[in-house]
């Protein structure tokens, strides 16, 4: 979160999550500086770690071993993360430009984004062929290949290789041994697999040494895999009609059939750098001085396979990425602290330790090599300690400081100066029923309600939960509008209440517009105009909405509308609070909270259309009070009773394996004593989706009672829409005697 009573003054944007910026985030949160705001834009959630890579690939690490969780290491850092792509840069107002977010303000920027294969020039490869990097497009294609030979090994699979270097070679090396066991493990022979390594040059790994070149060699011909050397490609093609095989044609005539081809190239940078006007090489990576910052603008650095550095020339090599990390960071502070930067001097040899397959490594230092089973021992030592870093991520304790005193009451609003910049950037969408609202502002907004109509109101208002106040725009936006679609309105109107942490006025706009363009995007999705508010400036971000809709009498959908006999449908997956309990505590996987984000931005507008369409006669939204805590006041409203399947209730990926951890929200004990409804409680009382039941949610699913005969309707039409999780989850029952509530599982 943000970091608290320290006025906001400065922002440092770090783009991509390299091993570079992996190093920097652990040593600013050992580090911090108050008044900086760290922000981590990038388009991926977990970054794989160069030196693991190959044995993950060959089964060696699992997803997790191999991989550097960025969510969790960003909420250590207390670095707000955006989960997006950087396309552009805007030098002149000194802002990123993104594919999904509004431009993201920095004093400072750092970029970290690797690089990619080149592809250009080779008719049909950026369609055909399958790219080493972006890593996790590489690896869900991947994943699919390997899936394929667990279901079909009786089918004979062939591969290409395009590139020599050491990526291409411990990619057919690794790949090979992984495909290998999966064969050999069905009872198949190897032989159903073949795998081609095509390479322009006349050796391998054309940056070792020749003793390294050759003994690949030597491997690739014991282990069959074919060897084209001297071969440049020209063009991949497929005719899909006549064949499922992709033909290679090299410019010595040669043509390989294969059923995928992998591109491992030499390196490439996006368009998007040297377009921005940074000053670059001929392949278009950032130049940078020793200092890592950009020759043409000094308030920017770059480093990894990014980077070219000026004075030295040193391969695109994930050594150089890792050893940047800290001189990075030092730089980073120091130009913050006005203080002068150090220079960084890569070395001109290092030792290169190259994985066969085998739980074997290839040592490669100057003229010398060696290949044995202790190299690998060695590399996989190395390369644990390296990944234990961000693995063991201790609870820091708050640092005592005394910070300027702010005002309070009305003295703390942000200045009005601010406010009207911010709206002016915004969009607002606009009512003719609206006769006094932001276009026409006045003490008050003024609604003027049809006759036919009824007025629905609700407030809710919380703390951020995730660093991305854009994202949280979007989320409080949904979360405060369900109660308008629970109970089948149409939202009209909004009033606004924010807080936005301190910092300087430029600062705080940038936040309040993060904020307000989120919430504007959900707002103006559902037709719903903004009318007016209050912003006020506080230790923390928070946001929410006084909501106003319409609805007829007759469409009024109350939690006294249960009728026995019913079914229930639920249209989310349960389990958002157990899951921010575990990020705050860093014991959350960034794939998780990644899930739980997706469905919090899932707005429960178009679910409440279709459970009317199918004649739902009651319906609420899960939140603070949790499942339970909602469907009893329904239950109690509707004096009838129900019985939940509790097997069948969806939850969210991880909520299980945190709360078997024993990680719940601050509400979860309040929200537990409603189990004196439940009248077999003691039986499933330990079941950690029992526990769930009493789990308070942001930005919840949908709970209706529709007619039995509709069910199966219903729960297509919201799959359809996107509720992907949406199931029926038990029935109305006459009202028991004892306690209304019910619990089936099987055991």
């Amino acid at each position: 979160m943000e970091q608290a009573l320290h006025p906001i003054t400065t922002d440092l944007v770090l783009v991509g999550g390299g091993h570079s910026h992996a190093i920097a985030l652990k040593m600013f949160a050992m580090n911090p500086l108050p008044g900086i705001r760290l922000i981590l834009i990038t388009d991926t959630l977990h970054t794989p770690y160069s030196g693991m890579l190959p044995g993950h690939l060959a089964g060696f690490y699992s997803y997790d071993e191999a991989h550097i969780d960025l969510r969790r290491l960003a909420v250590f850092a207390k670095a707000q993360l955006y989960q997006d792509q950087a396309i552009g840069l805007d030098l002149t107002n000194h802002k990123v430009i993104c594919a999904n977010h509004p431009p993201v303000a920095f004093d400072y920027l750092s970029i970290d984004i690797g690089s990619t294969p080149v592809t250009v020039g080779t008719p049909g490869a950026a369609k055909y062929a399958i790219p080493a990097k972006p890593v996790p497009q590489f690896l869900a294609a991947w994943e699919q290949i390997t899936t394929q030979v667990q279901e079909n090994p009786t089918c004979p699979l062939t591969l290409a290789i395009v590139g020599g270097g050491a990526g291409g070679v411990e990619l057919a090396l690794n790949v090979q041994a992984k495909l290998y066991r999966i064969l050999t493990d069905a009872g198949q022979p190897t032989e159903n697999l073949k795998i081609h390594l095509l390479h322009r040059g006349r050796q391998l790994l054309p940056q070792h040494n020749s003793w390294v070149s050759s003994h690949l060699k030597k491997i690739f011909l014991q282990r069959r895999i074919k060897l084209h050397l001297g071969e440049n490609v020209s063009q991949i093609s497929a005719n899909i009609e006549q064949s499922p095989l992709l033909k290679i044609i090299c410019e010595s005539g040669l043509k390989i059939e294969c059923n995928q081809c992998f591109w491992v190239t030499q390196a490439s940078a996006p368009s998007w750098i040297k377009a921005s006007g940074l000053a670059t090489d001929e392949p278009g990576f950032i130049l940078v001085k020793d200092t890592l910052q950009s020759i043409s603008h000094p308030q920017i650095f770059a480093t990894g396979d990014i980077a070219t550095m000026q004075n030295y020339q040193r391969p695109k090599a994930g050594v150089f990425a890792v050893r940047q990390g800290k001189p990075l960071f030092n730089n980073l502070q120091r130009i913050i602290l006005g203080q002068k930067l150090l220079p960084y001097h890569p070395q001109a040899r290092y030792l290169s330790l190259i994985g066969t397959g085998d739980k074997k490594a290839i040592a490669s230092w100057s003229s010398w090599g060696w290949h044995s089973p202790l190299l690998w021992r060695w590399k996989d030592k190395i390369d644990r300690k390296f990944m234990d870093k961000f693995d063991d991520l201790p609870l820091m304790e708050e640092k005592e400081s005394q910070p300027k005193m702010y005002c309070a009451g009305c003295g703390a609003k942000v200045g009005s100066t601010t406010l009207e910049k911010v709206l002016k950037r915004l969009t607002i969408e606009g009512k003719p029923d609206i006769i006094m609202g932001l276009s026409d502002p006045d003490d008050a907004a003024v609604v003027q309600v049809p006759a036919s109509q009824l007025l629905v109101q609700t407030v809710d208002y919380f703390r951020s939960l995730i660093d991305d106040p854009y994202l949280f725009g979007q989320i409080a936006t949904n979360h405060c509008l369900s109660d308008i679609f629970a109970m089948g309105a149409t939202p009209h109107s909004v009033l606004a209440v924010a807080t936005i942490p301190y910092g300087t006025p430029k600062k705080i706009e940038e936040t309040l517009y993060q904020l307000m363009s989120g919430a504007n995007k959900i707002l103006q999705q559902c037709q719903t105009a903004l009318i007016g508010g209050h912003t006020t400036e506080g230790a923390e971000l928070a946001f929410g909405l006084s909501c106003n809709g319409l609805v007829s009498q007759e469409q009024l959908l109350r939690k006294s509308g249960m009728k026995p006999g019913q079914v229930l449908i639920l249209t989310k997956a349960i389990g958002t609070g157990t899951l921010f309990a575990a990020d705050m505590r860093y014991q959350a996987k960034g794939r998780w909270i990644e899930q739980a984000i997706a469905s919090m931005l899932l707005s429960n507008q178009a679910a409440a259309q279709v459970l009317m369409e199918y004649g739902a006669t009651a319906c609420t939204d899960i939140t603070g009070f949790g499942m339970l805590g909602h469907l009893l006041e329904m239950v109690k409203a509707s004096q009838v009773g129900v019985e939940l399947d509790l097997d069948a209730i969806p939850i969210l990926p991880g909520a299980r394996e945190t709360m078997e951890a024993g990680i719940t929200s601050s509400l979860h004990p309040q929200n537990s004593q409603l189990a004196i409804y439940i009248n077999n409680s003691a039986e499933v009382s330990d079941l950690p989706k029992y526990q769930l039941l009493f789990d308070p949610q942001t930005s919840g699913g949908l709970i209706a009672a529709i007619p039995t005969e509709n069910a199966d309707e219903c729960l297509k039409s919201l799959q359809t829409c996107g509720y992907e999780q949406s199931c029926l989850i038990g029935r109305v029952i006459v009202a028991p005697q004892a306690m209304p509530i019910n619990l089936k599982h099987k055991k």
